[in-house]
Formats: C-alpha cells, structure tokens, sequence
C-alpha cells in the first residue's frame, strides 16, 4: 500500500488543489439540480439525481440533458487528472501499483507502517450488485415503468420496419424491458463489443502486441517482423503507441555494434492467414489486414475515421522503416516478403500498450483496423486460424465459454462490417453486464472504452441536446441499419445496460436521433418500484 499511495498522492493533490475553485462554481450551478455529484470509481460511486414525479417522455428528454450536462461537468473538473483517452491517470497508476482491493489495507503485512497519512477507508459499494451490502441508490426501476417510457420512443418510424431492445439492470442482471430480445439482427458496428470481451478474456487486459527486428546469421538478412499490431506510428510524436522510428533507431544502433552498416532488407507479416482483402472489398473504413502495418495503411495524417489505405500495409511500413534506418546510418536493399525463421536473432522490438488501452481506443473511435487485428490475436490464442472466418468463430466459442447467450448469433468478422453478421440484444446488453461483473475485472475495458455522450468517440457530436455525460454507448451503422449499445445511469441512481436494434431505416440522420431521444429517455427514467 504505500507503494500504492506513493504513486498515487502526488497527482490526487495536484487535482485536489486545481479543482476545488471549478467543483465550488459547478456546485453552486447545479446544487438545485443535483442531490450530489461523485466521481464514477470502478461503477462503484453513481451519483443520485433528485426524481421529478410524473414526467411525460419529453421531460425526460430535457431533464437528462441539463443534469447530464452538469454531471459532466462536475464529475470531469472533480476526479482528474485525465489521460488522453478519458481515463484518470492516478485511478490507472493506483490500479497498476495495487496488490490487494480496498483502501483499508493499510500495512504491508509485516505488522509495522511507514510513517505518513493513513490512507483513507474503503467507501462503501452502492451497487450491491458489484460488492458489498450498503447502497443509497433506490430499487430497480419496475419493468412497466420502463416499458411505458420506451415503448412509444421505439415505434418511431424512423426507426424501420423491425426493431428489437433490450435493457437490463447491470447491479442485479435483472431484465427490464424486452422487445423480441432474442431476435439475431445485423449488429454492425456494436459487434465490436463481442470482439472486445473475446479478446480481454482469452489474452487478458495486459497483453502486447510487438513488433521486431530479426537478423538471420547465416544470410545476414534483416527481417522485419509484423506482430499484428495496428497501432504500430511511423509519427515523430507516437503519442504513447508502439514507434517505428524507435525500432529503427535501436536496430541500427544494434547493427552498428556488430559493425554492419548494410543490410538485406525483408519483412515477414506472415503471423496471420487467408485474405486480407474483407469480403466488402476495398473500402475507406479498413485497410487490408495484415500482420505488419504502420499508422493502419492511411495514406495521410488521420488516426480515426475512414481514408484511402495503402494496398500493401506490409510492405508500405517496411519502405518506412527503411527510410529510418538510412536516416541512422544504415544502407538497405528494397524491402521484399520472407520469413523470419528460429535462427533469427532479435535486435529490437516495440510493444503496444497493453490490450486493454487497445480495445478502449477500438470502441470509442469505432475502429475497425483494430478490431479486425483483435479477432485474429484471439484465433491465435485459442488455436485457431487467424483469418477472417477463423477470427469470428474464436469470438464466437470464447462467448459461449464465458456462457453468454448465443444462441442465433452468427459471426463473419470482427468490426460488424460484415452484413452477415447476426447479434441479439439480450447477447449484447449480457456482454455489457458481464463487463461490469466483479468475477470479470479483465473485462472492464469494454465499458470504460465506451464514448461518452457529447464528449468522446463516436458520440461527440451526438446528445448535444439529450442526456450528455450520462450515456456511453458504442454506434452502429451500415446502410438500413442502425443499432446503439452502453449503460446509463438513471435518476435513481441505477447503472442500466440498453441494446437496440433497428432494420429497414431509411435515414440514417433521423435513426440515430430516435436511438438518441430514446437512451436519453432512459437517463432520466425515475421508475423506480
């Protein structure tokens, strides 16, 4: 523990005495507004939201959206500092630095303490659902209630011919509302929720993806070896993601001290098989899915969003680093395809960041690079093929094995753009509650990846006049198709797991508002019993 808090205090000071002046502003804002405002801890803190009584669907609407605002607010200028990725940066420094839960373990075992503050005292859980027998938070909301609050909002017709939802109370795994949940629909791009819980359950939160350097003695080649991480930037700034330009630079410093200045150059992006090419052909929205790429295959500076790709990942990133080993003094052949064999001698390597900032970044900016790679690396750790079809049946048996309901799902790919690909809403919102699962902590990734509602992701630029900060759901859109997925926090105070599915829409712009209106509707739902 005190290792724990060492890491820790420094930066929770610095927080504490940045943000008392804005908490007190945002206090006084929203005080009539909100009964209090406490930073979200490992879904263990939710804060409660005064209840109006009768409200139709639209005061729900407008209700969420000020409250959600200001919690967002409160709860950001409150809990930080914030990493890039939305992730408070000693929450992530305590958790890597903890040996055993809760704040009251306060020795180390040997019976004496180090001198300092006492740490502060475990808080109690308010979801007793997740640990611990304590709560403030009222009962679930009934399920009549949420049923007259969402059955009206789903019939919209812009949302199509078919729709099916879904929401369940994530504390007690009890099902609130059901709208042909068990129904298979195309998922889209909510599919990457599967692919997320596959792979944190078979490699873990921790595991890396590296890339290396290989020398064959014999030959003298140098060999370039893809170890199936797109995150991999030839960018001068690597912005915390696995460097290129580091790897060139450490190979030749290693190529040097053997006295070599001239290399045969190759590249080996044979850790993966079948086509790279997706069945949807070429497309803006995913280069080819090779074992070796730099910066996704895009052919300009965007790290998110669709853009023209290079036809040849692998070898497009060997040119790269070719260039950067002449910057540092080495010559090289044109880079061409071999394969590093068990003689190979590693000069170099880097590593992405762990699996688990991986999949936040697939979720929240949809990317399908990443999730294509994920469905792979989970075919690998599973023992089956790492190709197209071999990655979507290793999602499919590891959510079997975790005994989600997957009964008429059907999986092609790992991004959901696939349009073969089936889900239900009962198997997604299952994912959301397993993620939220104390027995799952690896899993938890997939929630926190989620975009926030105005702020992140996917939905930055949506419910900017709903429930902003209280929704974190991941989109999903292909054409006819719209589906969302997430949590919410009601006004009761309960974390609530939604799926809806939509086919046969006709615009994609007045789908998405209706699947907006309608989480938003939820947020501020205070149908408790």
């Amino acid at each position: 523990m005190v290792r724990i808090a060492e890491a820790v205090r420094p930066r929770l000071a610095r927080a504490v005495t940045a943000a008392k002046p804005r908490v007190a502003r945002v206090t006084r804002a929203v005080g009539p507004r909100l009964a209090r405002i406490t930073p979200p801890a490992s879904l263990t803190r939710i804060p409660a939201i005064s209840r109006p009584t009768a409200l139709k669907p639209w005061q729900y609407t407008a209700g969420a959206a000020t409250a959600g605002l200001a919690l967002a607010v409160g709860v950001v200028t409150a809990a930080g500092p914030w990493d890039a990725d939305g992730q408070r940066t000693a929450e992530r420094e305590r958790a890597a630095a903890q040996e055993r839960a809760g704040g009251t373990d306060h020795d180390d075992g040997s019976g004496t303490r180090a001198e300092g503050p006492r740490p502060a005292p475990s808080a109690a859980s308010v979801l007793t659902g997740l640990g611990g027998a304590a709560t403030t938070v009222k009962s679930a909301p009934a399920e009549k209630a949420v049923r007259d609050l969402l059955g009206p909002l789903l019939d919209s017709s812009a949302l199509g011919k078919v729709h099916t939802a879904s929401v369940v109370d994530v504390a007690t795994g009890r099902r609130l509302y059901d709208a042909d949940a068990d129904r298979a629909m195309t998922p889209a791009s909510t599919t990457k929720i599967a692919t997320a819980v596959a792979a944190l359950s078979a490699l873990g939160p921790d595991h890396r993806l590296t890339t290396r350097a290989a020398l064959l003695p014999d030959t003298g080649e140098l060999v370039l070896v893809g170890g199936g991480d797109p995150t991999l930037t030839a960018r001068k700034d690597p912005g915390g993601w696995a460097s290129l330009r580091t790897l060139a630079h450490d190979t030749a410093a290693a190529l040097k001290k053997r006295g070599v200045h001239k290399v045969t150059l190759s590249y080996d992006a044979t850790l993966y098989a079948g086509s790279e090419l997706h069945p949807i052909g070429v497309n803006d929205n995913l280069a080819p899915v090779s074992a070796l790429m730099a910066d996704e295959g895009r052919t300009d500076d965007s790290t998110s969003g669709p853009v023209t790709r290079v036809t040849d990942p692998a070898a497009a990133a060997a040119a790269t680093f070719a260039g950067f080993l002449a910057d540092d003094g080495i010559r090289t052949t044109s880079p061409g395809p071999s394969k590093a064999t068990s003689r190979a001698t590693t000069l170099a390597g880097v590593s992405s960041p762990p699996l688990s900032a991986l999949v936040e970044r697939m979720l929240t900016n949809s990317d399908n690079d990443i999730a294509e790679a994920l469905a792979r690396q989970t075919a690998l750790a599973t023992g089956k093929s790492p190709s197209f079809g071999g990655g979507a049946a290793a999602i499919g048996a590891r959510l079997s094995r975790l005994g989600l309901p997957v009964t008429g799902a059907d999986f092609h790919d790992g991004s959901g753009l696939n349009r073969d690909d089936r889900m239900t809403a009962d198997l997604l919102t299952a994912l959301l509650v397993k993620a939220g699962s104390s027995s799952h902590p690896e899993l938890r990734p997939v929630l926190t990846g989620l975009p926030v509602a105005g702020f992140t992701g996917t939905l930055a630029d949506r419910y900017t006049d709903g429930a902003a900060g209280v929704v974190r759901a991941k989109t999903g859109t292909l054409t006819g198709v719209n589906t969302l997925a997430g949590t919410v926090v009601d006004r009761d105070g309960r974390l609530l797991a939604f799926a809806f599915l939509t086919s046969d829409t006709t615009a994609p712009t007045e789908a998405q508002s209706a699947l907006d209106h309608t989480a938003t509707a939820l947020a501020g739902c205070g149908c408790a019993q």
